[in-house]
């Protein structure tokens, strides 16, 4: 009865271990950029027919906001900002809804980045290294995101993403034109899930009266 015992005890500890291991070997198999997608739950998008969220900026006394609800599966779009009501298809855009894009590829940079890792296939990542964080001075592992010199909205800007070792990303910069110094710095903070997708929904400037976050985060399978 007592070696009975000891193997059911000793079992979910075993099992555990198992989990434990098999994971540090998908992790090692993945790009560090697939890692920090697969951590924020990017085999989860594949579900989503519908996703719809606000985008919001507290600086000093003003607020700004603009809604959006997008369809990735057949890439419609829509864009609510003020008393202005924009629909349209992303693989069919005047010059109306190219501006209405321009606003919607940045809203959706800052709310699913962590996918853009892997979706923006045309920008270059660097190696992984460990770096002191721009506003926690906290040693975080580092990866960065360049874009090319010619395509798309924001040409030749980069990113640098500071992350632990859960690949959850904790701080970034925003290096426009592949600046030597950071044009912006935050957070990212306030993580929820969203039918299997880890969002952070907050993101704030120590330097500045400034905040950016996301509200009514809708994910539909």
């Amino acid at each position: 009865m007592k070696s009975v015992f000891l193997v059911a005890a000793l079992f979910p500890i075993l099992f555990s271990c198992k989990q434990k291991e098999d994971k540090k070997v998908m992790e090692v198999e993945r790009s560090t950029a697939e890692n920090i997608a697969h951590s924020n739950g990017i085999e989860h998008w594949q579900n989503v027919t519908e996703l719809e969220f606000t985008f919001n900026v507290n600086r000093d006394t003003t607020h700004f906001e603009r809604s959006w609800v997008w369809k990735p599966k057949t890439d419609d779009v829509v864009m609510i900002s003020g008393k202005d009501t924009v629909a349209y298809n992303r693989q069919s855009m005047d010059s109306i809804a190219i501006k209405a894009d321009k606003a919607f590829i940045n809203d959706k940079y800052w709310l699913l980045a962590p996918f853009q890792l892997v979706w923006d296939t045309s920008a270059t990542p660097s190696e992984p290294s460990v770096a002191e964080a721009p506003i926690s001075k906290k040693q975080l592992h580092k990866i960065t995101l360049t874009y090319p010199d010619d395509g798309g909205y924001t040409p030749g800007d980069a990113y640098d993403f500071f992350y632990d070792d859960d690949f959850i990303i904790q701080e970034w910069n925003y290096r426009k034109g592949n600046s030597e110094t950071p044009t912006m710095s935050t957070t990212w903070e306030n993580y929820k899930d969203y039918n299997g997708l880890h969002i952070a929904t907050a993101h704030n400037r120590p330097d500045a009266d400034w905040k950016l976050y996301f509200s009514n985060i809708k994910v539909k399978n």
